[in-house]
């Protein structure tokens, strides 16, 4: 981060600050409802698979509540890198990544897989065309950083997100809010709950977003060109079958038509925009609020979701288990160079269908054993289907791919009470993973195929399309985790951790070849600190990871090839602070600085512009993907400082309450590329909200800005030998919102 990136910062920092000294503002009360903080002594979570108090979990977790969800303008899961350091979620496509310290994928492939694993009450999420959901009665949601390897699998190398959202209440209930911004944007969302009888509870949700966009086509005038519509249902039915035993069915569909990580113009670096020569410049742009396209691109989603979780209570243990059944679909048409030629655009079509089955056994609470096993299952069928649009021609079958991906697992993890102040931890996960049933449908006229052992086939001349499939691939893996954990008093921690993960092996059938893709390993040290009392929190934590067999993705024309190509180390030092001034007026903040850089990377693709001012080695295209010895880079989508200062203060007003509150994120600059390539600068974000109560606590009337600061960033960089495109985030937006709760 640059000298002027820190003075700017710091210069917001302490404006902020000066304005929470002189006037109400910014973060939420810890007693907020929504939230797990009853006071600061008392944040609860399940981040080892049990409730505990947050303080004598020896892993660095960042807990939200849903006030502070609001407050910050958190809407859909990718706004949470908000509020909590060293997170970031970012796109290839339409495809949603997210990175924790420096630990994620840019892999887009059937079978692919995320290196953070999102958990919604206990269920994983595996598609990353639908992990950027909007929240819906959201409770809290717990941000796990580092490998989780043991307790939540395979590939959680860089940690995990869980997400908890409210039951069924026999106590009735209900919800409403709605709200109206600028760019003509629309928000719904109602919740209700009731009883339908003794031990029998029920509720639904709505949720019901769209917006016109903010950018122009160029070339038609169309100011709607990034509107979008979402809607989301959920209900619940939760029956207490006795004492002991609790069955709570869920049914989930949602719906979009968003075609906002698509709405990209061309890339610019040095002055030099990355599109081919022959473009003339009144087709294409690099306005952040203009794109060009000739096409109407989309991005159509649909999810049917059900999940059945069954509670009980055996006496000497609890028994959870979780079983979901998951439908998701997705339909997009991209345009893959940046301007308005139809050079190349590609429809992708991937289905999903997922089944998991975990089994969660752990300890009643009280004994000095507390310990948690289980057993889990997943399966997982996607199928891709491409076709292409090439110099404005029609759209034309290009090919498919498709893999089975199944895990098995069973692990154990236990804490053992030494003395009154020491406590052990040791754990382990056994995984066995295949992907098979694997296959890759292509146009013969392509060229050729990659074989075992990396040397390409040609295609033979017929049939016109061939299908070939793939052998399977087989992975085991067994994932430690060792803790020592001191306790002074009740109210601090001190703890040292070992721990290992890792992303599971992969087939390439997106880049159309047999060579298996390793599974990457990491290996994670770490050294904590916790206090809280009723007025103040405190976590510290430095960290060191050995990362191996990083799994990289170059892109080429509708392709991408994934190999293991890096080995990297990565360390650095988080700190989280909330500090309770009054019981109206509370702070809080939260820093992360991480070193992440490749040890070994002697093969990183690296994209080169033949334009008139720029040279280098080119073959026939404008735009060249070559190899560069990237050894000592910074890794992609890791910047080295992130941060937020959050804070809230409220004041009885016209027989009501006013609270008003803010949060400010910020980022030093990083690179989307994987050799120090597509530079973003670094950016801050400022969110502001103030909200009035009725003093019946009925109604509620609010105003709220995101992005008040008006900074034009980019949200994601698209690559490939056609094009280089940057996808904008959204300018200031504000709005207002009126609620009803019963």
């Amino acid at each position: 981060m640059t000298l002027a990136s820190y003075g700017r910062f710091a210069s917001i920092a302490a404006l902020a600050a000066g304005l929470a000294a002189t006037s109400p503002a910014w973060a939420q009360p810890a007693a907020a409802t929504g939230d797990l903080v009853v006071d600061n002594a008392d944040i609860v979570v399940t981040a080892q698979r049990r409730e505990e108090k947050s303080v004598d979990v020896p892993i660095t977790i960042t807990t939200v509540g849903e006030t502070a969800l609001e407050n910050a303008g958190v809407r859909q899961l990718v706004d949470l890198a908000r509020v909590v350091p060293a997170l970031r979620f970012d796109k290839a496509g339409v495809f949603t990544q997210p990175t924790i310290r420096g630990v994620g994928t840019a892999i887009t492939t059937s079978g692919g897989g995320p290196n953070v694993a999102t958990y919604v009450d206990g269920f994983f999420t595996p598609s990353a065309a639908t992990t950027d959901f909007q929240l819906m009665k959201v409770q809290n949601i717990q941000v796990l950083k580092g490998p989780q390897g043991t307790l939540f699998g395979r590939n959680t190398t860089g940690g995990a997100i869980l997400v908890t959202t409210a039951e069924p209440s026999e106590t009735p209930g209900a919800q409403l809010k709605a709200s109206y911004g600028n760019f003509n944007t629309v928000e719904v969302q109602g919740y209700g709950t009731a009883g339908l009888g003794q031990g029998l509870a029920f509720d639904v949700e709505g949720l019901y977003r769209r917006s016109d966009g903010f950018q122009t086509n160029i070339i038609n005038g169309d100011k709607k060109v990034g509107g979008y519509e979402r809607w989301s249902i959920r209900t619940g039915l939760k029956a207490e079958l006795s004492e002991n035993v609790s069955v709570l069915l869920r049914y989930i569909h949602s719906e979009s038509d968003d075609p906002t990580a698509l709405m990209h113009n061309a890339f610019v670096e040095k002055g030099v925009p990355f599109v081919q020569t022959f473009t003339p410049p009144s087709l294409y742009t690099t306005d952040p609020d203009k794109v060009a396209f000739t096409d109407r691109l989309y991005n159509r989603t649909k999810a049917d979701i059900v999940q059945g979780t069954i509670k009980a209570d055996l006496g000497f243990a609890n028994l959870t288990s979780y079983t979901q059944y998951r439908d998701e679909n997705v339909d997009n048409l991209q345009d893959l160079d940046a301007t308005a030629l139809n050079y190349f655009s590609i429809n992708i079509v991937a289905k999903n269908r997922t089944f998991t089955q975990e089994l969660l056994l752990s300890s009643k609470s009280g004994s000095r054993l507390q310990w948690t096993t289980g057993a889990y299952y997943f399966r997982n069928r996607d199928t891709w289907n491409t076709s292409a649009i090439l110099g404005g021609g029609p759209l034309t079958y290009n090919g498919a791919s498709s893999t089975v991906t199944e895990s098995i697992a069973a692990f154990a993890d236990a804490t053992y009470e030494v003395t009154p102040q020491l406590f052990v931890t040791a754990g382990a996960r056994y995984s066995h993973d295949k992907v098979k049933e694997a296959y890759f449908l292509r146009a013969l006229t392509a060229g050729g195929y990659e074989n075992a052992n990396g040397t390409f086939v040609p295609y033979t001349t017929q049939p016109l399309y061939s299908q070939l499939n793939v052998p399977d691939l087989t992975n085991e893996r067994v994932t430690p985790r060792v803790v020592v954990r001191y306790k002074p008093d009740e109210r601090s921690s001190v703890y040292g951790s070992f721990s290992m993960g890792y992303k599971a092996g992969l087939l390439n059938v997106g880049g159309y070849s047999y060579k298996p893709v390793r599974p990457e390993k990491i290996t994670a040290y770490e050294l904590g600190y916790k206090y809280s009392d009723r007025r103040v929190s405190v976590d510290l934590s430095g960290f060191y990871y050995d990362y191996k067999d990083l799994q990289v993705s170059s892109f080429q024309a509708g392709t991408a090839k994934i190999t293991n190509a890096a080995s990297s180390e990565i360390y650095g030092l988080e700190g989280q602070v909330s500090y309770r001034m009054t019981s109206d007026f509370t702070l809080s903040g939260g820093a992360a600085w991480t070193h992440a850089k490749y040890k070994n990377f002697q093969q990183a693709p690296f994209y080169i512009y033949c334009g008139t001012t720029a040279g280098g080695p080119c073959g026939t295209s404008t735009i060249n993907e070559n190899l560069i010895d990237a050894s000592g880079f910074q890794m992609q989508r890791s910047p080295k400082f992130t941060g937020n200062v959050a804070a809230s203060y409220g004041l009885d007003l016209g027989g009501g309450r006013l609270n008003l509150s803010g949060n400010l994120y910020y980022t030093s600059g990083f690179f989307f590329g994987v050799a120090q390539q597509f530079r973003q600068k670094g950016y801050e974000q400022l969110s502001l909200r103030a909200e009035w109560v009725d003093p019946s606590e009925h109604f509620t009337v609010a105003v709220f800005g995101d992005n008040v600061t008006d900074r034009r960033y980019r949200a994601a960089v698209n690559y490939a030998t056609t094009g280089i495109g940057s996808v904008w985030a959204q300018p200031a937006t504000y709005g207002v919102q009126v609620g009803f709760k019963y």
